[in-house]
C-alpha cells in the first residue's frame, strides 16, 4: 500500500536528483511546480496561450506542470507500444481482446502528483478566518464548523491552489519502484498561474446557505466563512461569469475557465477542466486510442502541501461530469482517488517565500519548464516560451527548436510507431481510409471522438476547442 506522502516525496527526490540546473529555479527569487505521474505495481518496479500561436504544432502553448507532466507520460505510452507491438519486448501493454488492440496490464496503476492544486475550479476554495498565509492548510471540518465566525481584510492569494489527504484508496499491496516517475514536469507558465496575494474588498461575510453553495458546491447549513482563494482563470465565454462579489461569493463555481495570463486572454483551458476531461477520456489522447481497447486512466490524484479543498477538488475533477451518460463502451466518469501529502515542495512559491522573507526582491515564478519521460533517448526537456530553451527568433521552424513533447514530435513518434508495423496489422481505425494530417489521425480515432462529443454536450459545452488549422500539420 502506498501513502500520499511516499508519492511526494519520490517525486521531488527524483525532481532533485534527476533533473538539471537548467531550467530550475534561480535560488531565492524564483518558485516553480512539479507534476508528475507515477507507475505503481506489486512488484519492485516503478516508472516513473497565445493568439499569435503557429499551426506546425511545434510550440508548447500550456506550459503548465500538469500538462507537460501528461505529455510527458504520452511520449512514455508511444514509447512503451513501440516495445509490445514492434519489438515484442517487455511492456506495460499486454494483448487485448480486439484485433490489433493493446490493454494495460491489469496490476498497474497510475497516480498523479502535483505540488499544488490545479487552476481553474480546483482553486476556488473558503477560507477561514485563521488563514492568513498563501500555504495555510483548509480544515476538511470548516463546513461543519459553526464557531467559525467572519471577519475581515485577510490577503486572498489571486491564484491558488490547494489540496487535502484522505486514506490511502489502494486496498493491494502495492510497492513503489525505487525508481522515477514516468512523466514528470516542472512548470513554466506565460501567465502567472500562483499569483501573489491579492487582498480582496472584504470586510464581514456571513454567508447564507444559498451563497456558500455558490462557493462549495454544497449547503451545509450555517457554515461561515471568510472568503475564498480566488483563481485568475476567466470564465471562457459562454459561461455565466463570476459574480464579482465581495467575500466569498466572489467566484462562481463549476465554470469551465481558461487559464491566467499576463497579456491577451489565453485559449488553453484550466488544469482543473484538463484534468476533469482526462477522467473521462483517459490520459493517452485520441492518437493513442487507435491502439488501445480502452483509455488509459489515472487511479489518483496526489496534490503537494499548500492550500486545499477535498470538496473543491471533488466538484472540479469528479462532480461537474458526474451525470454524462451514453458513453461508448470501455469510457466512464472515473472515481479517482483524491489524496493531499503533508510534505512542502522545496521550491514551491510558499517554500520560497518563506526562505527570502528578510531578502528584497520581488519573488516571480520560473521561467522554464522541465520534463522527463521515462524513455531511452533524450528523456530530459527543458523550454521556455513554448521552445527547447536558448532558441533564437531565426532558429523558431527548424527541427532543433522542436521540444520533445510538442504535438508535432508526439505525432512524429505516432508515425514512427506505424512505420514499424506492417499495415495489415494496423488497427481497423487506420486501415478504412488515407489518413495524412495530424487533424485527421484525430478524428479518426471514432470511439474516442465520439465519447468526447458526448462530454461536451452534457457537461463541457462551453469548452474552447483549438480551430482544424492549427492541426494540419504532417
Amino acid at each position: 500500500m502506498w501513502s500520499a506522502d511516499e508519492i511526494a516525496r519520490l517525486c521531488y527526490e527524483h525532481y532533485r536528483s534527476m533533473l538539471p540546473k537548467q531550467g530550475k529555479p534561480e535560488p531565492n527569487r524564483e518558485w516553480t511546480l512539479l507534476a508528475a505521474v507515477v507507475k505503481i505495481q506489486p512488484t519492485a518496479d516503478q516508472a516513473c496561450d497565445r493568439p499569435d500561436r503557429p499551426v506546425q504544432g511545434d510550440i508548447l502553448n500550456d506550459s503548465h506542470a500538469e500538462v507537460i507532466a501528461r505529455r510527458s507520460f504520452q511520449r512514455y505510452l508511444l514509447h512503451q507500444l513501440h516495445l509490445a507491438a514492434t519489438l515484442k519486448e517487455d511492456s506495460i501493454f499486454v494483448p487485448g481482446t480486439q484485433r490489433e488492440l493493446w490493454k494495460l496490464r491489469p496490476d498497474l496503476l497510475f497516480v498523479f502528483f502535483s505540488s499544488h492544486t490545479p487552476c481553474g475550479d480546483a482553486s476556488i476554495i473558503p477560507m477561514l478566518e485563521f488563514e492568513d498565509q498563501p500555504c495555510c492548510p483548509v480544515s476538511r471540518d470548516w463546513a461543519n464548523n459553526p464557531s467559525v465566525e467572519a471577519s475581515g481584510n485577510l490577503e486572498a492569494p489571486e491564484d491558488k491552489r490547494k489540496c487535502d489527504d484522505s486514506d490511502s484508496p489502494v486496498t493491494k499491496k502495492m510497492r513503489l519502484e525505487p525508481r522515477t516517475p514516468d512523466g514528470m514536469a516542472h512548470h513554466q507558465s506565460f501567465g502567472n498561474q500562483e499569483s501573489g496575494p491579492n487582498s480582496p474588498d472584504v470586510s464581514s461575510s456571513n454567508l447564507t446557505a444559498e451563497e456558500l453553495a455558490t462557493v462549495t458546491g454544497m449547503a451545509p447549513g450555517g457554515a461561515k466563512v471568510v472568503d475564498v482563494y480566488r483563481t485568475g482563470a476567466k470564465c471562457v465565454p459562454g459561461e455565466a461569469g463570476d459574480s464579482g462579489k465581495p467575500g466569498a461569493a466572489y467566484h462562481r463555481v463549476g465554470l469551465l475557465r481558461v487559464k491566467p495570463g499576463r497579456g491577451d486572454r489565453t485559449c488553453s483551458m484550466s488544469c482543473s477542466d484538463k484534468l476533469a476531461r482526462w477522467n473521462v477520456l483517459g490520459c493517452q489522447g485520441a492518437l493513442l486510442m487507435h491502439f488501445l481497447e480502452e483509455p488509459i486512466y489515472l487511479s489518483a490524484v496526489v496534490i503537494g502541501k499548500c492550500p486545499y479543498s477535498q470538496e473543491a477538488m471533488q466538484r472540479a475533477l469528479i462532480g461537474r461530469c458526474q451525470n454524462v451518460s451514453a458513453l461508448p463502451e470501455g469510457f466512464g466518469v472515473q472515481e479517482v482517488k483524491l489524496q493531499q501529502s503533508d510534505l512542502l515542495f522545496e521550491q514551491s512559491r510558499c517554500a520560497v517565500q518563506a526562505k527570502k522573507a528578510e531578502s528584497q526582491g520581488r519573488l516571480v515564478p520560473c521561467g522554464a519548464a522541465i520534463s522527463w519521460s521515462a524513455v531511452p533517448e533524450q528523456p530530459l526537456d527543458v523550454t521556455a516560451n513554448g521552445f527547447p530553451q536558448g532558441t533564437t527568433k531565426k532558429g523558431i521552424g527548424r527541427l532543433q527548436a522542436r521540444s520533445r513533447i510538442s504535438k508535432v514530435e508526439l505525432f512524429r513518434s505516432f508515425q514512427k510507431l506505424l512505420s514499424s508495423i506492417s499495415e495489415d496489422k494496423w488497427p481497423d481505425s487506420l486501415r478504412v481510409q488515407k489518413l495524412v494530417t495530424y487533424h485527421e489521425y484525430k478524428e479518426a480515432a471514432s470511439t474516442y471522438q465520439q465519447a468526447w462529443s458526448t462530454l461536451r454536450k452534457q457537461a463541457f459545452g462551453s469548452w474552447i476547442r483549438n480551430a482544424p488549422d492549427y492541426q494540419q500539420f504532417k
